[in-house]
């Protein structure tokens, strides 16, 4: 099983993912180059990652690769033992991917949306106050919590991996107190950190 990334970007979940569930797999960094040329474009049409390559299948897609993953290893407990606990877990994984994730992109891609300097600058700080929101969500959620839903899931290093970019580019989540302990949780955690170094981020 390979795991094609591109370092501090979300395929660091999929690889938390990995390190969760202990079985042998190898981490393969791609640059932003090689993923618009044929060779990987040929795995992904879209020259993004992550990439998943397991056998004869190839999977994109955080989804669908963290589904798979947790359906595949079950004694992981990452995706729920219950309709019920399986239905949170994809409704807190939806909301780090469809509402977090997809708005957190405008922050890293103004240029494709709108041209000039101030106007993208206005784009940035319109974008980060709407994804501040968003944190606000999760930290309520989080209240008397070690982790998302309430037991170990595939979002919870999704939500990690975008705290990590919101300290990156500076938003101020200090009144998300419970934000903030599940954060050090987080960074705490073995399989977070072998992560964390493997990519080589701090």
């Amino acid at each position: 099983m390979k795991l094609y990334y591109i370092r501090g970007a979300c395929p660091l979940v999929p690889h938390i993912v990995l390190e969760w569930i202990g079985k042998p797999f190898e981490a393969q960094e791609v640059s932003r180059t090689e993923v618009k040329e044929p060779k990987f474009l040929a795995m992904n049409p879209t020259g993004q990652v992550p990439v998943l390559a397991d056998g004869d299948l190839t999977l994109t897609q955080n989804a669908s690769i963290l589904e798979y993953l947790a359906e595949l290893n079950p004694e992981a407990r990452l995706l729920g033992e219950t309709p019920r606990e399986r239905a949170e877990t994809r409704r807190w994984f939806g909301f780090c991917n469809s509402d977090l994730h997809r708005t957190f992109s405008i922050v890293f891609a103004a240029p494709s949306y709108i041209a000039g300097a101030e106007g993208q600058a206005e784009l940035i700080a319109n974008t980060k106050k709407k994804v501040i929101g968003f944190f606000h969500i999760a930290d309520k959620q989080l209240k008397g919590k070690k982790w998302l839903t309430g037991s170990r899931s595939i979002a919870d290093p999704y939500l990690y991996t975008l705290m990590r970019w919101a300290k990156a580019k500076e938003m101020d989540l200090s009144d998300c107190v419970n934000l903030q302990a599940f954060f050090a949780h987080m960074e705490a955690d073995p399989g977070v950190r072998a992560a964390v170094k493997a990519q080589g981020l701090n």
